[in-house]
């Protein structure tokens, strides 16, 4: 009779074991004691354990008033900066015999208004004439004397040195930078013959400049600037931005792209007392090392053996990156681009 649902079947476990050799008893009930033993400590050791933390993405509030009234008041803040930056430069007297000549001055802070506010020359007239009322400029000008001074080449060591100067209070605060340059397209344009039958195929549609600069890390200060054509190289333009930012700052750390690599780089940085980071390309092997300086060879084997610790340094240029995309987001205009850099010699000459 077959046993009923509810009732237990007993099996002859030495009957099976005698008569049917091929099919072993498996006793499952004593498997899965011995399972529950192992798997009774596995459970105690999970518990005693900690808890892995999840990494929470940091956020930073917005001082909603301070901003606010940052931005109500940005222009008076700007020309209330700009005279006290233009009080610290030595301008020479000027002596001649006829019409008393725009001084200096005022036509940086022609510019400045006037690159601030995006408009035509004829619009920042206004503004200009606020100025005067309070004090800050001489005369408020005629629109096409704003528009001289822009070809004014003399501006140009007033201008980098305001861009210097501006830094100071954050003197204390920046001591790594980064180099890097970004291009600004320009409302001209190349010949069409020149882009139809160039045989060297470098060809030209849109004309634009580039902008070099170095810049501290922890603020996004721009601490030196050089104009250059568009199609100009990166690396000979590194020593002289550093060694502008060495006469107000003291460096510990510059960090640059592969574009910047050279042994003169490294030495520059060097004789600042500060280190430079550049990673090194992959066309580099060991046997370069032989020749050149000694600190080519101490920064190769440190970027090899150590390479993790080397990008960390390396990537703080990526403050660089955000710097350009800021002063892009902010001032979009191509007037704008074009106003900034106006005041380069080879701009001047090649547009």
């Amino acid at each position: 009779m077959n046993p009923e649902k509810n009732e237990k079947k007993e099996i002859n476990k030495d009957f099976e074991r005698k008569y049917i050799p091929e099919y072993p008893y498996v006793d499952f009930e004593s498997m899965a004691n011995d399972l529950i033993k192992w798997i009774e400590p596995a459970k105690e050791k999970l518990k005693e354990e900690p808890a892995i933390e999840e990494k929470v993405e940091k956020t930073y509030s917005q001082d909603w008033s301070s901003y606010n009234k940052a931005q109500q008041l940005e222009k008076i803040y700007l020309m209330r900066f700009l005279d006290e930056l233009l009080d610290y430069i030595p301008f020479p007297e000027r002596k001649s015999v006829g019409r008393k000549p725009v001084s200096p001055r005022d036509k940086i802070f022609y510019l400045a208004l006037q690159s601030y506010n995006l408009k035509s020359s004829r619009r920042c007239i206004s503004d200009l004439q606020i100025a005067k009322r309070l004090g800050y400029i001489d005369k408020a000008p005629h629109f096409n004397t704003v528009l001289k001074c822009m070809k004014d080449r003399d501006l140009i060591a007033y201008l980098k040195h305001l861009i210097s100067v501006s830094g100071l209070p954050l003197q204390q605060i920046e001591t790594d930078f980064a180099v890097d340059s970004s291009g600004f397209s320009t409302s001209q344009f190349g010949r069409w013959l020149d882009v139809r039958f160039d045989e060297g195929k470098k060809k030209e549609r849109r004309k634009f400049v580039k902008a070099h600069i170095t810049c501290g890390v922890k603020t996004n200060i721009i601490t030196a600037v050089n104009i250059t054509k568009g199609y100009s190289g990166d690396s000979p333009q590194f020593p002289d931005l550093v060694l502008q930012t060495s006469k107000m700052y003291d460096i510990a750390e510059v960090s640059a792209d592969k574009a910047y690599l050279s042994r003169e780089n490294f030495n520059v940085v060097n004789e600042l007392g500060g280190i430079a980071f550049i990673p090194f390309k992959k066309n580099i092997k060991n046997k370069t090392q032989r020749y050149g300086s000694y600190l080519w060879k101490k920064m190769f084997k440190y970027f090899n053996e150590r390479q993790e610790e080397f990008m960390e340094h390396y990537h703080k240029r990526s403050n660089c990156e955000s710097t350009f995309y800021m002063l892009k987001r902010f001032k979009s205009d191509k007037n704008f681009k074009l106003a900034m850099v106006i005041f380069s010699p080879t701009t001047a000459t090649s547009n």
